[in-house]
């Protein structure tokens, strides 16, 4: 079944004016493939059909990859690995790390890093109000904080607020956007509407900085 689902995923690619080698598609595929066997025990995602998994996991996070700047990534509340390990297997040449407060999603989440040999992800089990990183006796800034479907905006925005930097940009995955939109402290840098090849429904990227 790997061949006609590396396929499906090909094609959407291919509409979203994507390029991954295949190498990197079988691997966004075993992931899936994963998914799709841990989740009968551990209920990682509502989705239960591996097809649908395609479009609204693989090809929901791989639309906003083209995004991604700078060398550091934490993914919050990263759940089953998304966005942050298809963002790992398509970016090996920058760093990731996914948190998560539920220990059966980052066991789930360890057992993928092994399987798929991703030598560039960190995971943590903790809330990430309580995850204080450090490097030489000086707090760690992340380039870049991810979030999908996780919380609102100003809550991201609090809870991760000692690991963003004055270049930290913060990238929020939204389904409907949300225009009521107030940051304190914080500019709204861009906001992209995302079309996701086999998935008819709204997706919007919010993009936010510190204001300096």
């Amino acid at each position: 079944m790997k061949e006609p689902l590396r396929q499906q995923l090909a094609a959407g690619l291919k509409t979203m004016g994507l390029y991954y080698p295949v190498v990197m598609q079988q691997k966004l595929i075993h992931y899936i493939q994963l998914i799709a066997r841990w989740n009968k025990a551990f209920n990682l995602t509502a989705i239960r059909n591996i097809e649908e998994m395609v479009s609204k996991h693989l090809l929901d996070s791989l639309v906003v990859q083209p995004f991604l700047e700078g060398d550091t990534v934490l993914d919050v509340g990263s759940g089953a690995g998304l966005p942050g390990i298809p963002f790992a297997i398509t970016s090996p040449a920058r760093q990731f790390v996914l948190i998560d407060s539920n220990g059966k999603k980052t066991r789930f989440l360890r057992q993928a890093k092994i399987e798929l040999g991703l030598d560039n992800v960190a995971i943590i089990h903790q809330r990430v109000e309580d995850y204080h990183p450090m490097k030489d006796g000086h707090a760690i800034y992340f380039d870049v904080i991810t979030a999908r479907a996780v919380a609102d905006t100003s809550a991201i925005l609090a809870s991760t607020a000692h690991l963003q930097g004055s270049n930290s940009v913060i990238m929020l995955m939204q389904g409907r956007l949300d225009e009521r939109l107030t940051l304190p402290g914080y500019h709204l840098l861009e906001t992209s509407r995302l079309m996701v090849a086999g998935l008819d429904a709204e997706r919007h990227l919010v993009e936010i900085k510190k204001t300096s």
